[in-house]
């Protein structure tokens, strides 16, 4: 199988000090398994990285922007300032067309969650890794808005595997 590995938004303002996601020690653990499989397994890795705006904890040049996993080299990073990884961006240009793609990241219910819609509506396979994504608590538990996606997207036609199992 034709796989590719999609980090969205792995990065520092979400996963360290000083306003991590309640999940950031989990997430980033599975995150983290899931790149080593992967460049053993020589399924490329895409890194997807938000742009925010002047002011955010995410703004380029910041500590927060910074990708907490280092890029080596034949990987790629692809930035982007909206939800949708592909939008305004060449994401659709380095995928293969048959690519399936194996999505892991922040924030469930905004980045994740446009970026792996956006990859069905391009017609690829999409597989979201449970507890490889985790959000902030916003009038509910994290974990609960989480799940609401998983389910969501679930009835799109994403596929949900455990962190052992899509690669």
């Amino acid at each position: 199988m034709n796989q590719v590995l999609l980090l969205v938004d792995v990065q520092r303002n979400m996963l360290q000090p000083p306003a991590p996601v309640p999940a950031a020690q989990a997430v980033s653990a599975t995150i983290e398994a899931l790149l080593e499989r992967a460049r053993a397994t020589s399924v490329p890795v895409i890194f997807v990285r938000n742009n925010g705006g002047e002011g955010d904890p995410d703004a380029p040049g910041t500590p927060g922007w910074e990708l907490v996993h280092e890029v080596l080299p034949g990987e790629r990073v692809v930035d982007k300032g909206t939800p949708d990884a592909f939008r305004g961006t060449g994401l659709a240009w380095l995928l293969p067309p048959t690519a399936s793609v194996v999505v892991a990241g922040m924030q469930s219910e905004w980045c994740v969650r446009s970026t792996c819609l956006a990859a069905l509506e391009h017609g690829h396979a999409v597989t979201l890794v449970r507890g490889g994504h985790a959000t902030y608590d916003d009038g509910e538990p994290a974990a609960d808005i989480s799940r609401k996606v998983e389910e969501e997207l679930a009835a799109a036609g994403v596929r949900m595997a455990e962190p052992s199992e899509p690669f």
